[in-house]
């Protein structure tokens, strides 16, 4: 009697909580649906990395799991409570800033002291705070969507204030104050410096940030024409890199990994393994390579329609990062097609729901701030989709699922991100609303003063 009073006072708060919840409610339980997924399958998922790390278990990384989950819970609802439009403005602004000077401090491997540059996988992409993992890119993808949507609001208001300062106190900068040398200023140079300098980390995350970042400048309303001269700028540059690359100059670097894994010639790999002595160097190497993608691909064929049932899965003691970078391969595994389902179909409702708060806000910048948010989340999602899929020309890179992969960092980060939309939600729809109720007087008003003749 007791457990049932308990519940039902639970579902009482939670349909309270709903009813008076103003923002998209779609929106905020498609979070909440990710984050249960989440919960279950971590716990299911890693029982390789209780193996790699000694001295813990499963149910403290479950515990683990659900105090991340918790605050990123705790954040949403915060973003939603408290979240100003005016305040995301304002901070948006420094996202290239911040961007630029953080990434600095990986691409010249400072020490800092407080703050240092640190490598994962022989690459230089977190920074250490005091102990503390900073996944940066992570954070950098929030960054820029916020800054290139503030930029684009700006340009549109003609609101830049330091280009026609310095072109008013030093005549030879004048070109600044033309539009055209504002865009390449404040938009489409930050674009260009923060993907080069991602590149030097992570290729597939530097491409991913540019497409996004360049879907946000389309989708803004400028020019087509300024972004093919910036795709040709691009073009250039990475043909010039592939001639260095195949020349001699570039090799060892991150740009040959980036040729390797778009090209995915595991045909290759494969014959080293099966020509080479067992446990040798070039044996452990090539087996490596393979474990990821080709374990991947098993799990989705062994899960099949129906699963092998929540638990079940073999492949999570044979694929690295299953937990992480190859989630949905596992869900797929255990759930089998219908678990592959219920994923796609949430991120596609968040997409098509996104697309309609969008439509709903009266505020350019709030707009294009949707539309980019919206695009970072579902785009990330359909790449993991795609790189556990192993589909052709899709680098076989690390791309987390969002609010579902194991990973604290990406996790809050995404939790920002689903925050931000709820609060922006919330405002669209109470202007919606007002707009309506006026629409209503206005008719009221009409069908009086007709009536009155």
């Amino acid at each position: 009697m007791q457990e049932e009073k308990t519940q039902t006072h639970f579902l009482g708060y939670l349909a309270q909580l709903m009813d008076r919840f103003t923002g998209d409610k779609v929106i905020f339980l498609i979070a909440l649906f990710l984050m249960l997924i989440s919960v279950v399958s971590v716990f299911s998922s890693t029982p390789r990395l209780v193996d790699e790390t000694h001295g813990i278990d499963r149910v403290s990384i479950m515990v683990s799991q659900l105090k991340v989950v918790a605050v990123g819970f705790g954040i949403i609802l915060a973003l939603y409570f408290f979240g100003r439009q005016s305040w995301f403005r304002s901070l948006s602004k420094w996202g290239f800033a911040v961007s630029f000077a953080l990434l600095l401090i990986l691409v010249l491997n400072l020490n800092l002291g407080f703050v240092r540059a640190g490598e994962i996988n022989g690459a230089r992409r977190i920074l250490l705070i005091r102990g503390f993992q900073l996944h940066i890119y992570e954070y950098i993808k929030l960054f820029m969507v916020m800054y290139i949507g503030w930029a684009l609001d700006t340009f549109k208001e003609h609101g830049f204030v330091w280009a026609p300062r310095l072109a008013e106190r030093f005549p030879r900068l004048a070109f600044l104050e033309k539009d055209g040398w504002q865009k390449v200023t404040y938009i489409y140079a930050p674009i260009a410096t923060v993907c080069l300098m991602v590149m030097m980390g992570s290729n597939s995350s530097a491409l991913f940030m540019g497409i996004i970042m360049v879907l946000m400048v389309l989708i803004g309303g400028l020019d087509v024409k300024d972004i093919g001269i910036f795709g040709l700028f691009i073009t250039i540059a990475v043909g010039g890199l592939f001639a260095s690359y195949k020349a001699g100059w570039l090799e060892g670097s991150r740009f040959g990994t980036a040729i390797g894994r778009i090209t995915q010639d595991d045909d290759a790999t494969m014959q080293i393994l099966l020509h080479s002595k067992r446990e040798s160097t070039e044996w452990v190497k090539a087996r490596g390579k393979l474990d990821q993608p080709v374990g991947a691909l098993l799990a989705i064929k062994e899960g099949g329609p129906l699963g092998k049932g929540i638990g079940n899965s073999t492949q999570k003691y044979q694929v690295p990062v299953i937990f992480g970078d190859y989630m949905f391969s596992f869900i797929v595994e255990e759930t089998g097609l219908w678990g592959a389902l219920i994923l796609i179909m949430l991120y596609f409702s968040l997409f098509a729901r996104g697309t309609l708060v969008a439509k709903m806000c009266d505020n350019y910048y709030d707009k294009i701030i949707v539309a980019g948010l919206i695009i970072l989340v579902t785009g990330q999602a359909f790449m993991h989709m795609c790189v556990n899929v192993h589909m052709p020309l899709v680098p076989q890179t690390g791309q987390t699922l969002p609010l579902v992969s194991h990973g604290s960092n990406a996790f809050l980060v995404f939790s920002v991100v689903f925050g931000i939309l709820v609060s922006i939600s919330k405002d669209a729809a109470e202007n919606m609303a007002r707009k309506q109720a006026q629409l209503r007087a206005e008719a009221e008003n009409s069908w009086t003063q007709d009536s009155t003749r």
